[in-house]
């Protein structure tokens, strides 16, 4: 019925309205009740506003990612694993005709002559998409909501994302103005633990934050987003992640931020940290904190830096690193090591543990422990 209405109501102009589905029912020899009237109008009213079928999830409390498998029921994510809903996407037709809608909301195409592109909707929710046959069983959505308000510390904290204890080192972390990465895997929460660090920022500092998509929402009164910029068609207008940490540097930020390394950016990064730019930090993949040194180490191979070079500029730029882990169980998100840098005898930095939390909140000290004492006191370890 839906479609058979669609299609009598693109073959003349003019704007959707209920009078004109109850028209296009009456041709088509269609009940025309106002329940049903009502139902077609918003159902083909979701397809052209907002993110269509999808939007009544994206406004479910606590959903943190709406994924589209092709053709099918439609799952999300509300922090305890991925859950099917009653949203069902009928055809590959349905999936691709949205997929093209979403990208073009956020300014750019996707064809068969581009399948892929990720971008960010006018609302800041971040939708990545892959079209048939590159994806199978079909088109693939990929939609990351942010959370409206954002996080603060004692929010996570309320969340069980960290301890009293973990809570209190973050907090001096912050004041101390140690430069930091948060580490993690996938859906850990590393953006979210970021900018619950930079809400807690002294509101006299200016924060400019560098990204490859807008996410990081910092309840802060000075924060300054600079965000990177894929080619047109053309293969023209690029703006490199690169090239905005430059550009950061003269914009007097008391931290630079980059809200996830993921190429050789993390070479800027660590030359702002060695000149001045104290409290600097940013997100990294990684399994482990103890991954971090080699993860950076390839990053700035990108960049034509030497292994002896990384790690130099490593050891004298990075003070910490804060890993985050997701229980498989439960699906909880939780900070799970504060790590700190150590360089041994032939130059080489690795991680040490200073802070493990346990599932059950425990707190086991690490060999790191010290150090980490030293840095937060003020002292050179």
């Amino acid at each position: 019925m839906v479609e058979e209405v669609r299609r009598r109501l693109a073959a003349e102009p003019g704007a959707l309205t209920p009078h004109r589905v109850a028209d296009a029912l009456r041709a088509a020899g269609r009940p025309v009740g106002d329940a049903t009237v009502l139902a077609v109008y918003e159902w083909l009213r979701r397809e052209v506003v907002g993110a269509g079928p999808l939007e009544p999830l994206l406004d479910l409390p606590g959903v943190t990612d709406v994924l589209v498998n092709g053709p099918g029921p439609v799952r999300i994510d509300r922090g305890s694993g991925l859950e099917e809903t009653s949203v069902v996407l009928g055809s590959e037709e349905e999936c691709r005709r949205l997929a093209q809608r979403l990208v073009a909301s956020g300014g750019r195409r996707i064809d068969d002559a581009a399948p892929w592109a990720d971008v960010r909707l006018p609302d800041g929710t971040r939708c990545h998409a892959v079209l048939a046959p590159i994806a199978q069983p079909g088109t693939a959505i990929s939609l990351r909501v942010p959370r409206r308000g954002g996080f603060s510390l004692p929010n996570l904290y309320d969340a069980g994302a960290l301890t009293d204890e973990g809570r209190d080192l973050l907090g001096q972390v912050v004041a101390r103005r140690l430069a930091f990465l948060v580490s993690g895997g996938t859906g850990t929460g590393k953006t979210t633990l970021l900018s619950a660090l930079l809400g807690s920022v002294d509101p006299a500092e200016r924060i400019v934050v560098v990204e490859d998509a807008a996410e990081l929402r910092p309840d802060h009164p000075q924060v300054v987003g600079l965000e990177a910029r894929p080619p047109n068609l053309e293969g023209a207008g690029a703006v490199a992640l690169r090239d905005l940490v430059r550009q950061a540097l003269r914009m007097r930020p008391d931290r630079l931020v980059v809200g996830e390394v993921r190429d050789a950016a993390v070479v800027d990064l660590m030359a702002a940290m060695n000149t001045g730019h104290e409290g600097g930090c940013g997100t990294l993949h990684a399994n482990s904190a103890a991954d971090v040194p080699a993860r950076v180490e390839a990053l700035a191979l990108t960049a034509g830096l030497g292994r002896a070079a990384a790690h130099s500029q490593l050891a004298s730029a990075l003070d910490l690193v804060l890993h985050l882990a997701r229980d498989r169980a439960t699906g909880r998100r939780r900070l799970a090591e504060i790590a700190v840098l150590v360089r041994d005898d032939a130059g080489w930095v690795r991680t040490e543990v200073a802070v493990a939390f346990g599932a059950d909140g425990l707190l086991v000290p690490g060999p790191g422990s010290r150090r980490l004492l030293d840095l937060l006191d003020g002292r050179t370890p």
